[in-house]
């Protein structure tokens, strides 16, 4: 049987003296493999704490590249990496904190195309994207895999966050029994255009993060089925029940299932 050496136990000794973790649940965690989509404003603060918390293999997903505007809230970048692939700084980040796990990159948009082999290589998905077409596609490929997929999202002063795993069966739902269909892209508002209070990213993103180890040591109680809201402004968070939709064009048991086609989508920021 597996075993902590002497230097992860002084490393991960927090985590080790929790009774709910221990040992053997920081050998899970050093056995996982998370994916990240965007290395962004969500995605930062997601990855380095999966970085610290001892994630055996994280993968980061994202084509674009650091810009002076980012530095905001995209915690994980510097003003020297400008200009630099975001999966390449984003890894040079996470390497400085815990030079002991695996970091992999994929310098390239998510896509109906290429989605889901690189879905397949990874146990839990976690959502940092800003845009509904990333979520939906990811949505669709993660219940035909059998994937947990751990969702946030964040505009302005306010942020949102849950866990699907409707591949488990009913009552769990899917994002599209919470939202059917992707709005039309006019009506949608992004962080270039609507702003974002830079350290709300960084609470969401650090509630994901949170949300991941959960799921990964089955831990507490799950968020699938309920839909976390934070509003900064008011300092409040509020839940909303899902229920899962048995019409639902992925997960019903109604509706007929859709083909996880959607067309091509840029991965974001969040």
């Amino acid at each position: 049987m597996a075993e902590l050496s002497d230097h992860e136990l002084e490393r991960y000794a927090r985590h080790v003296i929790l009774d709910e973790i221990g040992e053997d649940g920081q050998l899970r965690l050093l056995q996982s493999k998370v994916l990240v989509i965007g290395a962004g404003g969500l995605g930062a603060p997601l990855a380095l704490y999966l970085a610290g918390a001892g994630i055996g293999t994280i993968g980061l997903i994202d084509d674009d590249t650091v810009d002076l505007s980012n530095l905001q809230r995209q915690v994980i970048h510097g003003q020297a990496d400008l200009d630099r692939p975001k999966v390449e700084s984003a890894a040079d980040s996470l390497r400085r904190l815990n030079p002991e796990i695996d970091v992999v990159l994929h310098r390239e948009r998510l896509t109906a195309e290429n989605a889901a082999a690189i879905i397949a290589q990874y146990d839990l998905i976690a959502d940092g994207s800003d845009n509904f077409r990333t979520r939906y596609l990811l949505n669709d490929l993660c219940f035909a895999a059998g994937k947990t997929l751990v969702s946030a999202a964040v505009i302005r002063f306010d942020g949102q966050l849950s866990t699907y795993k409707a591949h488990l069966g009913a009552p769990h739902p899917c994002y599209r029994c919470l939202f059917p269909e992707e709005p039309p892209a006019d009506l949608i508002p992004r962080c270039e255009t609507a702003g974002v209070l830079g350290a709300v990213a960084g609470v969401m993103g650090t509630l994901q993060a949170t949300e991941v180890l959960k799921e990964l040591l089955g831990l507490g109680t799950s968020l699938s089925g309920q839909l976390l809201i934070y509003d900064a402004l008011d300092a409040t968070f509020r839940k909303i029940r899902i229920k899962r939709d048995p019409q639902c064009k992925v997960c019903g048991t109604v509706g007929s299932h859709i083909a996880p086609t959607l067309p091509s989508s840029e991965t974001g920021e969040g």
